[in-house]
């Protein structure tokens, strides 16, 4: 596979460069780039000290189910190691560094006083689960989402279409409208909820805007407006003043500056006071001019622990289930959709952690493979279909087309001989499949795919990206990055900075992607047809309401931790 975009020539002692720091679900990523051509200099990445909070809080206080948190010590600590390690392996000086940006999951979101501090490092509020940030992928907040739904399409309020019918409890309101209805205490001592990307940029210069990015998709800001004070009330007296009285705030465009950098996160970074700091955004939007999709109907699937899917189009369409349609919400001039799916990495993590026995470990270590890796070379020795199964990718709930996160993981088919490989490849082929109904649902609602291209840390997984390209029948491009949302970030860098013109031009310069680097094979995408057959009857059947199953198991256990 030829590489659009690659390593050029050496570096030059006074080329630009940029930093992009990517802030994910476990770690932060800091890469280097030459401003030129997108060259990728240096790299580093520091893990989380507290990861994901989804059992108990640093001091132990217990969390319910479907909980995730963090800690916003985490964040600044990425900036104080991996972004001075990735400087430092890249031998570049600091004065060549002309901008800095960043871009984080979503949505995070997490409550503060006005001037930024966590809520979580107030004494007495550190045994608070509320006063934390709220990952993106908690998911206790779904009743309040299906009552802003509920009140919304009662209401016909006009945003709700611009969501494909649905708010996820993923998102800022329904994340804010838990709190407030869970402890209101901590609601009441919120004078900020904001986004973790909106934060971290907030403690890089100073300055606290909202991005245009995460106020679309994740805070319904649709048309220079949010939901009406009238339709907050209507879900709660004590929510009417949420968006003027905690929320509100400048919006800042993609690529722009929010401020510069200031004598503290400078002493963090290793990085020159003054430089500009780019507005935040999103890991999956930000990812798509560092795959150099930045024409309609380019799909960028960015796979991790889970996957979120962006396309810019020029059309305008009602996508069922899609997480929203933004006007310049990923790039100035189109409409920018996404969607996802809310766990694929995670699931693959869990059936390696629940389902790898002791003789596979110790087979995989005389290989010297990894787990993953030693399932993968199993699973590829087999035929399409020969495992007899067909899974649900829906172990952390489905966020599209369905949006609903208190629906459930399925395997269908299982037998006395059903071996780990096969339930392995069962949840690689589900994953690819609930790709393809989202494909699917953007080109029932006219709103046409013409590529798809996969990023993410998925993308070392050939098998993957093969059953992907013959479940969907599409050939597939691959970014050739391993730091997609980073240099993503740092493309964004080099608008704020000046160095070109606008995302576009920045991503023909810095923009990196193998075309066309899987293939789909006739035959194999035939029989994976069949297979795709029987996914979509078991995903209307147990998501659609044929059968509520996996909903009530939900409220047994949640009645039973009670």
């Amino acid at each position: 596979m030829d590489a659009e975009h690659g390593e050029h020539g050496e570096r030059g002692d006074l080329d630009p460069c940029v930093v992009g720091v990517d802030f994910g679900t476990l770690s932060g990523r800091a890469v280097v780039v030459r401003v030129r051509d997108g060259a990728e200099l240096g790299t580093a990445e520091h893990m989380y000290t507290h990861g994901v909070l989804d059992r108990e809080l640093p001091d132990g206080t217990p969390l319910p189910p479907a909980w995730a948190l963090q800690v916003p010590a985490d964040w600044i600590d990425v900036l104080r190691h991996a972004v001075p390690e990735a400087l430092a392996r890249s031998g570049v000086r600091p004065g060549q560094v002309i901008g800095i940006g960043t871009d984080f999951t979503a949505c995070t979101v997490l409550p503060t006083l006005a001037d930024g501090t966590p809520l979580c490092e107030l004494p007495g509020l550190d045994a608070r689960p509320h006063a934390y940030p709220k990952l993106w992928k908690h998911h206790a907040a779904q009743p309040q989402a299906d009552r802003i739904n509920a009140l919304a399409a009662e209401r016909k309020e006009p945003w709700l279409e611009r969501y494909g019918g649905k708010i996820s409890s993923e998102w800022e309101f329904a994340k804010a409208l838990q709190v407030l209805e869970e402890d209101p205490e901590t609601y009441r001592r919120t004078e900020r909820w904001l986004e973790g990307a909106d934060w971290i940029v907030w403690r890089l210069c100073g300055t606290y805007v909202r991005n245009a990015c995460t106020a679309g998709y994740k805070g319904q800001y649709q048309d220079g407006a949010y939901p009406s004070r009238g339709y907050l009330a209507a879900l709660h007296p004590d929510f009417e003043g949420f968006v003027d009285d905690k929320l509100d705030q400048p919006i800042g465009q993609l690529g722009s500056a929010a401020g510069r950098l200031t004598a503290e996160a400078a002493a963090w970074t290793g990085l020159p006071a003054g430089i500009p700091v780019c507005v935040g955004n999103v890991d999956a939007h930000v990812t798509a001019p560092a795959a150099a999709a930045v024409e309609p109907g380019q799909m960028v699937a960015i796979m991790g622990t889970s996957t979120c899917h962006v396309m810019s189009s020029d059309r305008l369409g009602a996508v069922p289930g899609m997480c929203g349609v933004v006007d310049g919400g990923i790039l100035p001039g189109l409409w920018g959709y996404e969607a996802g799916q809310s766990g694929v990495g995670d699931i693959f993590a869990w059936c390696v952690r629940t389902g790898f026995p002791a003789e596979y470990a110790e087979r995989a270590a005389a290989a010297g493979q990894d787990p993953h890796e030693y399932l993968t070379a199993l699973a590829a020795r087999q035929k399409v279909g020969a495992h007899g199964l067909v899974a649900l990718d829906w172990h952390s709930g489905n966020r599209s087309v369905l949006v609903d996160h208190d629906l459930s993981g399925l395997i269908v088919g299982q037998t006395l001989a059903t071996r780990p490989e096969d339930v392995y490849r069962a949840l690689l082929e589900a994953t690819a499949f609930g790709t393809r109904t989202i494909i699917e649902a953007f080109e029932s609602a006219a709103v046409p795919v013409r590529e798809l291209i996969v990023a993410g840390g998925l993308t070392k997984n050939a098998l993957l990206m093969q059953i992907y390209a013959d479940v969907t029948r599409r050939p597939l491009s691959v970014i050739a990055s391993a730091q997609g949302p980073a240099l993503g970030a740092a493309t964004h860098a080099a608008v704020a900075a000046g160095a070109h013109p606008d995302i576009r031009a920045a991503a023909h310069a810095m923009g990196k992607v193998h075309r066309a680097g899987y293939l789909p094979d006739p035959e194999r995408a035939a029989a994976y047809d069949r297979l795709y057959a029987e996914y979509r009857l078991l995903h209307d059947h147990f998501g659609r309401g044929g059968n509520d199953v996996m909903h009530r198991l939900r409220r047994i256990r949640e009645a039973a931790s009670a």
